[in-house]
């Protein structure tokens, strides 16, 4: 068997001067032990990155060193600077969105001392849907207008994970795949695979308008051959596997193509995810006939988006 980083480090071997040496690749595949690299014809799988290549994506163009054994040091291309203060901010908004924040609480018997207090008669509280609490304090008189409450915020992302997953092939389940399947390699009859939930997508969704659904994949080794190849993506109507033949629901979508051991986030179609929003659909599945697209797959985590 050969060294798909050794293969690579031949390929790149440098002819001159000593020091780093580095040449511009594209990322086939994001997989979890590095990336799946297009040099030239080549294909070199698992190629490992430094620390400093962050949010890793296919499609990127990175420097990669040269010699026996290469390492992906950076990626190539615009000052991410500006992406990367967006998803701060937006992470930091829903962190404080989580919170429940008063600056201070003091009581006493005593009038408060200090300007711009007024006086309550009574006091209202209640929670809202997403667990938060609000208050309102009704006046005898008002002397300074209330502020204007905050606007709502979309409650937070959901992500839920495969309750079960499995393969079917001839009209039941298939005993031999260890992971949902698509395609047929030997001969012995197209397998389709699926990934189950229970009723927990329509629960997490009910209440609440949908903004977008996706769904994480990685593609297994071992399965099929090793260039980028498409995921056919159907929906099914199951909480939990079937005894029988998995039947199938709208689709194919070709949402993903991956090559082996990469890993990739697929956005599902607005009418999927109000069927499964709604619990007219309940889950996911692959399907594919012979040789080509035959591949296992793995994952399944869908994570919810919800709008204000």
């Amino acid at each position: 068997m050969t060294d798909p980083a050794a293969d690579l480090g031949a390929l790149l071997a440098p002819r001159a001067p000593t020091g780093l040496q580095t040449r511009s690749a594209q990322v086939d595949g994001v997989t979890d032990r590095g990336v799946n690299l297009r040099v030239g014809d080549e294909l070199l799988l698992d190629i490992p990155c430094s620390e400093g290549y962050r949010n890793r994506q296919a499609g990127d163009w990175v420097a990669v060193t040269k010699g026996a054994r290469p390492v992906v040091v950076w990626r190539l291309g615009d000052d991410p600077g500006e992406a990367t203060e967006d998803e701060i901010r937006e992470i930091a908004a829903d962190t404080a969105a989580d919170m429940q924040v008063v600056r201070a609480v003091t009581w006493g018997t005593a009038a408060p001392t200090g300007t711009g207090w007024q006086a309550g008669t009574t006091v209202y509280a209640r929670k809202t849907a997403a667990g938060k609490v609000e208050l309102y304090v009704q006046l005898a008189a008002e002397s300074d207008p209330s502020p204007t409450p905050p606007p709502g915020r979309a409650p937070s992302p959901v992500t839920i994970t495969p309750t079960a997953a499995g393969s079917w092939r001839n009209g039941r389940p298939d005993d031999y795949a260890s992971s949902p399947m698509q395609g047929d390699w030997t001969g012995g009859g197209d397998r389709r695979g699926a990934w189950f939930y229970g009723a927990r997508i329509a629960a997490a969704c009910a209440g609440k308008a949908v903004a977008s659904m996706t769904v994480a994949l990685t593609r297994s080794r071992g399965s099929g051959s090793n260039d980028k190849r498409p995921l056919h993506i159907y929906l099914h109507g199951y909480q939990s596997p079937p005894s029988g033949q998995l039947a199938l629901g709208d689709g194919p979508e070709e949402l993903l193509r991956l090559s082996v051991g990469a890993r990739g986030t697929a956005a599902l179609p607005a009418s999927w995810r109000t069927a499964l929003a709604s619990g007219s659909a309940r889950g996911l599945a692959i399907y594919a006939r012979g040789r080509t697209d035959y591949m296992g797959v793995t994952g399944g985590a869908l994570t919810i988006r919800f709008s204000a």
